[in-house]
This record gives structure tokens, sequence and C-alpha cells, in this order.
């Protein structure tokens, strides 16, 4: 009898071995289908600018995809545009005019998505300088991030339709951390700025205006930077990567809280700084993801007007085929 029962329990446990096998065999193999991809960003991706990024990993929107993306922190928009172009990595972080400056380098590279129809830049001012016109920062003190950065490009773009030049303005490269400190130590009266400094000046003590760039100057919004080769030869993987960091942005835009909390689960480095983030994406959402037709939908028009200013200003010494710069091929809406 106890032959028996131990034959049976034999059996039982065979049986539910194999089906255990059985079930883990497809996982398995679907784990080894996972594709690897390096997605070169700009600046480190715990910055709540790339949320979008990291609730698409997060909420499993790039393995949805069969992509298993690694995050790599290069040295600015230009310099991932020109390992992208390389072959160094098949997809990078940049701001919608970065392949202007690129293809002027003979950089091969499209922007095939760009994350809003708003600038990332803002004019942050203090309350109680009562600035409501680039025009009244002339002699005044303005912070930013490098004078080779776009938010500087975007204050001398706001500059200019006021009929003020860089001279006319003290303009301080400040770095990624003094360029907001500087601004709420009252060093400077203002920031060229991204949401996130402008949260940073504010949690400091700052009572700050808020001027979006777009009403002076047309700059852009972040981008998706792939290379003509990679968007000729694998056009596939480019949508793929293009409809999934989508969707982190739509998580965002839909509701910021719940996208918070997911966000901040997945890059713990924030964590207790909820109430932080939130702010940013809701500031994200007003200045920069907002009033986009087709989400990651390229303006032509505004890329032509901006790579003019590039041109006329001596950023870069001549234009570019618009169609040179990007495609949106990708962004369809479908």
């Amino acid at each position: 009898m106890s032959r028996t029962v131990t034959t049976l329990k034999s059996r039982r446990l065979a049986l539910a071995l194999a089906a255990s096998a059985a079930l883990a065999l497809p996982m398995l193999a679907k784990a080894q289908a996972m594709q690897e991809i390096t997605y070169l960003l700009p600046a480190p991706s715990t910055l709540p600018a790339f949320g979008p990024w990291m609730i698409a990993q997060a909420k499993g929107y790039y393995a949805a995809e069969g992509l298993d993306v690694k995050f790599v922190t290069g040295r600015g928009g230009v310099d991932v545009a020109k390992q992208v172009g390389a072959g160094n990595a098949v997809i990078g972080g940049a701001i919608g005019d970065t392949p202007i400056i690129a293809r002027a380098q003979g950089i091969p590279v499209k922007a095939v998505a760009v994350l809003g129809a708003g600038s990332l830049t803002q004019l942050v001012t203090h309350k109680d300088e009562k600035i409501e016109s680039p025009r009244e920062l002339k002699g005044k003190t303005v912070t930013v991030l490098a004078y080779t950065d776009t938010t500087y490009y975007a204050l001398l773009g706001m500059l200019s339709k006021v009929g003020l030049t860089k001279n006319d303005v003290n303009i301080q490269a400040a770095g990624p951390a003094g360029v907001w400190q500087q601004f709420a130590a009252k060093k400077a009266v203002g920031m060229a700025g991204v949401p996130d400094w402008t949260v940073s000046a504010m949690e400091a003590g700052a009572q700050v205006d808020i001027l979006p760039a777009d009403v002076y100057f047309k700059s852009m919004a972040q981008a998706i930077l792939a290379s003509d080769e990679t968007i000729q030869k694998n056009p596939q993987l480019i949508q793929k990567l293009v409809r999934a960091t989508i969707k982190g942005m739509k998580d965002i835009m839909a509701d910021p809280k719940a996208a918070t909390a997911v966000y901040v689960a997945h890059v713990p480095a924030h964590k207790g700084k909820e109430a932080s983030i939130l702010k940013a994406f809701e500031m994200y959402n007003q200045y920069v993801y907002a009033k986009q037709k087709v989400p990651g939908q390229m303006d032509e028009t505004r890329l032509g007007e901006l790579q003019k200013f590039y041109v006329d200003n001596g950023v870069v010494t001549k234009a570019a085929p618009l169609k040179d710069l990007y495609t949106n091929q990708f962004v369809s809406g479908k």
C-alpha cells in the first residue's frame, strides 16, 4: 500500500514539474527574445524631466514591445546626437532643435518624436521683481545652465524678440545646480530654466513668476533622436521605442498624481519627495506637453523658424533641409 502511495506521489510530482516546465518555457523564450537596447539620455535619468521614459519602463511599456531598455547618461544633447550618429546607441534623448546643430556638424540624426508642443524652457523671475517682459531684463543678471545649452539659446531668442542682445543682459552660465541656486539666493533676477529647476527654486523659498519661452520664442520640447541608418534599416525598432515612450508621457498628462506614485516607486532617489515630483509633472503638463495635436509630432514651421534663428545668430553656419532634421513617420496618431 505504501509503495502505491509513494508511486502516486512521485507521478504527481513529476506531472507538476512537467507542467511547471511547460509554463516556464514560453516565459523563458520570451525573456531570451527580449532585445537589449541602450538608450542614451543627455542628463541623469533620475531627473523628473525624464518621467515619461521612467514610467514607460516601470509600467512595462518597453517590455511589451520586446525591449529591455538600459538608460545611459551622456554629456548633453549634442554629445547624445554624436553617439547616436556614430552608431554607439540606436536611440537617444535631446531637445527638438538638437538636429539643427548636429546636421551642421555632419552628424546624420533626426528627431523621430517631440514630447510636447511647448518649449522645455521658461523664463522664471522673482515675483517681487514684477518682470512682465524680457525687455525688463536689460542690465540685470539671469542664469542659464551653460552657454552651449538650449536654455541659453532660448533666452537669446526671447531677448531678440524685444530688441535686446546678450550684451544687454548679464547672462551667467551657472551649471546644473547653480542655475537655480543662484536664482533662489537672489543673485539673479531670473533664470532660463526647466520645470525641474523651478520646483527646486520654489522649495528653496523663491516666489516666482513663470513666462513660457513660447510667448516670445518658440524653442522646442524634449525629443527622441535616431540615426538616418537606423530609421532606414530598422524602422520597426524606432516605432516600438517611440510608441512606448509616448505612452509614458500620456500617463503623466492623464493623471499626474498616479504617475507620480509609479515614478517614485521606480526611482527610489525621490522617495519622500512625492509633492515635488507632482509639482514638476504638473508644470510639464502645463508648459511643455499640452496642446500637441498628435502626441510626439514635430511642427515643421516651428522648426524652420528656429533653424533660421540659429543661422542668423551664428550658432550654425548654414541651414539644412528641414526634412533632414525630423520625421513624423513614427507618430501618426494611430
